[in-house]
């Protein structure tokens, strides 16, 4: 397997590297926002669903768009250069923010710079590694996006440690965002390549094929079912774990799957897919029954944590590439702004739902409700999706 990262193009290792840096400063304050919902801003669950869901559904439009021009233009440097751009210059602002609405604003200015810049970054991916080492190359980039989302907690835990006050943490996530964009300028396009005229843009998604069009239904599922990770940290907090511990806690999440992200995406381009996902999807189910029946913060919650990194693993590298693999060659940006419109779409629901039963019926029943559509998804996957694939 070293021999295969090493020979993969500098375009992936550099989109790597700036997801490493990136992750660093998002990481920063992913963990910290719960608790500055709650101690500083006052507000609940049903507010932090609200926020995580309009901010990712609008990235999730963004990420289509993006898509499509790049199939028609074959230009994805300028869109990943101001999607990492207007992210970076977002977060440090949030430590002006007084109430929940303005919180809300500038999440949704950082999911606008992820928008813009997810899909363009998929397809470069896609473009620069061949067929045969996808799963590598979108394992790598998760590996290193990983290893930027293990340095970011413990940075934050660093500081809260050292006496900076939360609010001043968010300050701090403008040095790694400068380094971030630096980074970005260096990306090359790669060579153009002659392609058929493109034919109109189709919401029915007529001009993608049925399995494609299947396994989005299969994410949409899953997704109705997988609400903001925030809401993991905090139930970890409401268990007893203590504040200044939230960070490490999401660093070892982080730290599993940097660690096992590119020798699991690696497998599915020797054993297929399919078999990836489905152990995922089942990993993650087991993790949300878990959370829902703990009762206090022991080693049980770190063991559980540690399960939901390798789901994380298991699936975030392998779903972008079974997603290049289904898509026509000339429509690999709209098939990835398809598969992120799903995704981020049904996040909306998702997280506001979760947060309904969370706060009104309790924790149990909102874990149950996830962990409940990914059996499903897991179901439809090989039930469904699988017959309709091509023969590999």
């Amino acid at each position: 397997m070293w021999t295969s990262l090493r020979a993969l193009p500098r375009t992936v290792w550099l989109i790597g590297l700036i997801s490493l840096v990136n992750d660093a400063a998002s990481e920063m304050l992913y963990p910290l926002i719960p608790l500055y919902l709650s101690s500083v801003l006052m507000a609940g669950p049903r507010t932090l669903g609200l926020i995580e869901g309009i901010a990712e559904a609008t990235a999730s439009l963004l990420k289509l768009f993006s898509g499509a021009v790049v199939d028609r233009t074959q230009r994805t440097r300028p869109w990943i250069v101001f999607g990492y751009g207007l992210a970076g210059i977002g977060r440090p602002l949030v430590a002006l923010v007084t109430s929940w609405p303005g919180l809300l604003l500038l999440r949704f200015a950082d999911r606008v710079g992820k928008g813009l810049r997810t899909s363009p970054r998929d397809a470069l991916l896609a473009a620069s590694a061949g067929p045969e080492r996808r799963g590598l190359a979108f394992g790598l980039h998760r590996a290193m996006d990983n290893a930027g989302a293990v340095i970011g907690p413990l940075l934050a835990a660093a500081l809260l440690a050292s006496g900076v006050a939360l609010k001043d943490v968010f300050v701090w996530s403008i040095v790694p965002a400068v380094l971030c964009l630096a980074l970005a300028l260096g990306i090359r396009e790669p060579a153009q390549r002659p392609v058929a005229p493109r034919k109109p843009f189709d919401w029915r998604l007529r001009d993608m094929p049925p399995a494609l069009r299947r396994y989005l239904v299969v994410v949409a599922l899953f997704t109705l079912g997988n609400s903001s990770n925030m809401f993991l940290l905090l139930r970890a907090r409401e268990l007893g774990l203590p504040q200044a511990q939230v960070p490490l806690l999401w660093a070892g999440v982080s730290a599993v799957a940097m660690v096992l992200s590119t020798p699991l995406s690696a497998l599915s381009d020797r054993f297929g897919r399919m078999r990836l996902l489905l152990g995922g999807y089942l990993a993650y189910a087991a993790v949300y029954a878990a959370l829902g029946r703990l009762t206090h913060a022991g080693p049980g919650l770190f063991v559980v944590f540690a399960a939901y990194g390798v789901f994380l693993a298991a699936t975030e590298g392998v779903e972008k590439a079974l997603v290049a693999d289904l898509a026509p060659v000339d429509g690999q940006g709209t098939a990835f702004g398809w598969f992120n419109l799903t995704a981020g779409l049904v996040l909306l629901p998702a997280s506001v739902v979760f947060g309904a039963l969370y706060q009104s019926a309790g924790p149990g029943a909102a874990f149950a409700f996830s962990g409940s559509c990914a059996l499903l998804a897991a179901g439809l996957l090989v039930g469904w999706v699988r017959p309709a694939m091509p023969a590999r």
